[in-house]
């Protein structure tokens, strides 16, 4: 799922969790923009001043401005997203500028972990957010059924028409009508590491699940554990699970189980579970062991790994670590942390999954959808992109405002992939069951987390669980 980009929970998952599937040619640019600059954006370049874009690194973009917004002096929206800590600190300037743009006041407001949860207790109590940001697109559908949710304007049309491809268009729309605007994108295929750790073990860069498991053997041979895992976050864990099933049993199966078209009981998803006992199922491989795991939220995973000295080689999530590297650790991406594509598996294409997370109108008012249109032109994206740590879907922004050469790979080979992609799987399933803390997929997995030995087990309780939020 940002998904959430999402320093998650505790910070995001700018995990942003939208998931996209990207073709291999696609999945060799990120390679190559991976090798070619030795690592991934770094989010350390100055962030822009809270004034207007022409001030900051978004001047390129905003220079041929042509977003037209109406004068909202007096007027006041709020604005709610899972976002934290630097994640927030960041989209605080996006909604600056706005404010600055439009003379509106805008106030944020943290949701929790627990989106759908959050607003629907605010819908009930009737005060729903002007604007909201939703990681799921499991939970704009439901919204949207429920009425919870506002069309777009046509004017939020008319710049989703100029801005976006028609595939991030259809995330956004339910019914045969548009509600939302992805605003921001995380490519989570990508595995973090420790340069200091890798050159003392003597290891390079896998390519393969079995390279990666080698690799990870030797440098927990060499005295360091090989990976940090955050599952005390769930939603980490089904990001595992779904790039080693995606890789290992392909796009068609993928589409199949995330529409709940098979079961979970499906041999596929016992394949896919076995894989991951490769390294679940191996405490010495793991920051902690499994036990430890399970009590490390994702912000502490990255930290661990990158701490001195290093409590692991490696930690898996999308680019947004490289906002947790540089804003809590002394590391310096690029040159103390670089990634490697997440491994393919079985010889399957090396999957390419990302996030996202799509702002809402949950009020019917002008300022809500002035808000939207905004946010779906390249200036805001031009200021959230030039501070590091953020990927834009939005194929009108110009990629020069990333701050360094591995952003800009990243960035255009999210554009590249044109519509050719798909979503996250747990953000496509009901809240219920893909995302909610300590409950469905999210518990299911950290409970095969820590016993990884009863694939069969895991594999019921999956079904389950599924089988009762999906209603079939």
């Amino acid at each position: 799922m940002d998904r959430t980009m999402r320093i998650r929970g505790a910070a995001s998952r700018g995990r942003t969790r939208t998931a996209l599937v990207v073709t291999a040619a696609t999945a060799l640019a990120l390679t190559a923009a991976g090798c070619s600059s030795g690592g991934g954006g770094d989010g350390s370049s100055a962030a822009p001043s809270s004034g207007g874009a022409a001030s900051s690194p978004a001047a390129p973009a905003s220079s041929a401005s042509t977003l037209n917004l109406p004068d909202l002096h007096g007027k006041s929206l709020t604005v709610a997203a899972i976002w934290t800590g630097s994640e927030q600190k960041n989209f605080q300037k996006v909604l600056d500028d706005f404010a600055q743009r439009t003379g509106a006041k805008t106030t944020f407001v943290p949701t929790g972990d627990n989106v759908s949860a959050f607003l629907g207790t605010k819908v009930q109590g009737g005060a729903p957010p002007d604007v909201a940001f939703l990681p799921q697109v499991g939970v704009l559908q439901q919204f949207a059924k429920s009425g919870w949710l506002k069309p777009v304007s046509a004017e939020v049309e008319a710049a989703l028409d100029k801005n976006y491809g028609k595939g991030w268009k259809d995330l956004g729309a339910s019914g045969g009508k548009q509600y939302g605007v992805y605003f921001k994108a995380a490519n989570k295929s990508t595995v973090w590491y420790n340069t200091k750790v890798f050159e003392e073990a003597g290891v390079s860069e896998p390519t393969t699940w079995v390279d990666f498991l080698s690799t990870a053997q030797t440098v927990s041979d060499s005295g360091t554990p090989a990976v940090s895992i955050g599952g005390a976050d769930g939603w980490t864990l089904t990001d595992w699970f779904e790039n080693v099933y995606l890789s290992q049993a392909g796009p068609e199966m993928y589409d199949k189980l995330a529409k709940h078209e098979i079961k979970w009981t499906d041999p596929s998803v016992g394949k896919a579970l076995t894989t991951l006992t490769g390294l679940f199922g191996k405490d010495t491989l793991i920051a902690g062991g499994a036990k430890g795991a399970l009590q490390t939220e994702f912000p502490a995973s990255v930290d661990q790994t990158f701490a001195e000295p290093p409590k692991a080689g490696m930690v898996y999530e999308g680019d947004f670590v490289a906002v947790n590297i540089a804003n809590e650790t002394k590391a310096k991406v690029g040159e103390d942390a670089k990634f490697f594509p997440f491994p393919a598996v079985d010889g399957g294409k090396a999957p390419v999954v990302s996030g996202g997370d799509v702002a809402v109108a949950m009020k019917d008012t002008p300022a809500a959808q002035a808000l939207l249109t905004y946010l779906a032109s390249p200036e805001a994206a031009a200021v959230a992109a030039s501070q590091g740590g953020f990927l834009s879907p939005n194929r009108s922004l110009d990629l020069s405002v990333y701050p360094n050469d591995v952003a800009r790979g990243i960035a255009k080979s999210l554009i590249d992939a044109g519509d050719d992609f798909r979503f996250d799987m747990s953000d496509q399933a009901p809240a219920a069951f893909g995302g909610t803390k300590g409950a469905g997929e999210w518990k299911d997995l950290q409970d095969f987390l820590g016993s990884p030995n009863d694939v069969a087990g895991a594999q019921k309780k999956l079904e389950a669980d599924a089988a009762k939020a999906y209603g079939n």
